[in-house]
């Protein structure tokens, strides 16, 4: 079920807000633990009991850590929960990977299993393990209430693509969080903010993206409007998500974390990487990064430690190589701007470090883009550079370009500060807070009402972060 669907916006939701409101308060973790596991049940039926078992394994290990705290059961209970995360994780996500990288290497003919990818079990399995983790750690006690515990890896906000929320920054808000008119109303907002960003930028710009990746007769221009769309399509695919994740959270009396900070006003690679998916940048520093010695070792260690974070990172994205080499390719970059260019960097023009940037974030997208080989990553990269001997541009290009130059505008301009700048001034008018009355709910129910237009007539509706 996507947030982006007619069937999640006009009838799950409006049927779990008013359940999860019209019960007391002791029963509203009980609702929304239902409403999650129904959510869960509409996309994948069997993969329930997956969900189900991943939070009762990792509720009796959280509990066997605490009881058995500054021993050697307690170290074993931690290494059972890793292990098991990481085979379920390994089992339903890389398996086909793994034999049909076994059939290339050693020339056999093994079958592939042809599992389907449990929804969101990349963010479930990392939720879990880092909270047991964290219990081992005692940064934060194991929790008592096994159905409180479910509620949080399932909460259906969060569960399909993140932003991914640790225990810590929620523990207190499963039994003590607060209600209110204005978060509700504030997270209605960020929620349908989300909504317009996915629906009506990024699925467009997706369409973009496809028509221009396979024309008729590919030129410069149409290698150049396929990966730049791709680009904005995922951030604002992702960031709208994270959007509606937040929103819905406040709405329910959770606080998420924020998961993206303008990563394309960034003037260094290493910038960018603390404002995209900062939530999924953040679990890798602290339970992979820091535990190998982060940098507070040798240079070559440092080194090493970086890139074993960033093999992880590119195959966290995906069971292809292409997102391996997507991890190490950021990998290779970081260790650079550290040890070589980075502060050359750091003294050019803000203008120079922001294109030097991009630049390299548009290679990335091209190498995530593409996941025919390498080969066919190298043939793209040739056709923006005009390596093909192929023209610079057709009057397929040229329609293209005019038809969607508009809504790259839009996307480029809603990417950057400048629309929270420019409320902010607004805000500070006088009498903003009264006109805001009145216009802040009229902009949300047209925004509502023309995504609703849109789903109605539209056959393009994907999530892209759903595969992971």
């Amino acid at each position: 079920m996507l947030f982006s669907g007619i069937p999640f916006l006009y009838y799950f939701l409006p049927v779990a807000l008013m359940l999860y409101y019209a019960v007391p308060r002791v029963m509203r973790n009980a609702v929304l633990l239902i409403a999650s596991l129904i959510f869960y049940f509409y996309g994948e039926p069997v993969y329930v009991l997956l969900l189900l078992f991943s939070s009762a394994q990792d509720y009796i290990i959280g509990r066997l850590i605490e009881k058995y705290q500054g021993t050697g059961k307690a170290k074993a209970a931690l290494a059972f929960s890793i292990v098991m995360n990481l085979l379920i994780l390994g089992f339903f996500k890389y398996a086909d990977f793994i034999i049909a990288n076994v059939n290339t290497i050693a020339g056999t003919s093994l079958p592939l299993l042809h599992i389907p990818l449990p929804l969101g079990i990349s963010f479930f399995t990392f939720q879990t393990m880092s909270y047991s983790v964290d219990v081992y750690r005692r940064n934060i006690k194991a929790e008592r209430n096994v159905a409180d515990f479910a509620m949080y890896v399932a909460m259906f906000p969060q569960l399909v693509a993140g932003p991914i929320v640790r225990y810590s920054s929620v523990a207190n808000e499963i039994r003590n969080r607060k209600h209110s008119f204005e978060d509700f109303a504030a997270g209605a907002g960020r929620f349908v903010i989300g909504l317009g960003k996915k629906v009506l930028i990024a699925n467009a710009l997706g369409e973009l993206s496809v028509a221009m990746f396979a024309p008729s007769a590919p030129t410069v221009l149409s290698h150049w409007l396929s990966i730049i769309a791709y680009t904005l399509q995922v951030y604002f695919d992702f960031s709208g998500y994270s959007d509606m994740a937040i929103g819905l959270g406040r709405i329910f009396g959770f606080r998420f974390p924020e998961n993206f900070n303008y990563p394309f006003i960034a003037k260094s690679i290493s910038d960018f990487w603390r404002r995209w998916h900062m939530t999924m940048g953040g679990w890798f520093r602290d339970y992979i990064y820091i535990p190998l010695g982060g940098n507070r070792v040798s240079g070559i260690k440092w080194v090493r430690n970086l890139f074993i974070v960033w093999f992880c990172t590119g195959l966290w994205h995906g069971a292809n190589w292409n997102f391996i080499i997507w991890g190490l390719y950021f990998g290779v970059i970081l260790a650079c701007e550290k040890l070589l260019w980075g502060k050359h960097v750091a003294k050019l023009p803000a203008v120079l470090q922001h294109v030097y940037t991009m630049a390299i974030v548009l290679v990335s997208f091209v190498v995530f883009f593409v996941e025919s080989g390498t080969g066919d990553i190298l043939r793209y990269l040739g056709g923006m550079v005009g390596a093909l001997s192929l023209p610079a541009l057709d009057m397929e290009s040229l329609y293209y370009l005019r038809s969607y130059a508009p809504l790259i505008a839009i996307a480029i301009i809603g990417a950057t500060p400048l629309p929270r700048m420019l409320i902010t001034k607004l805000n500070s008018l006088r009498h903003a807070d009264k006109l805001a009355l009145v216009l802040e709910p009229a902009f949300y129910g047209s925004l509502l009402l023309v995504v609703t237009g849109y789903l109605v007539d539209a056959t393009f509706n994907p999530f892209l972060y759903f595969r992971f």
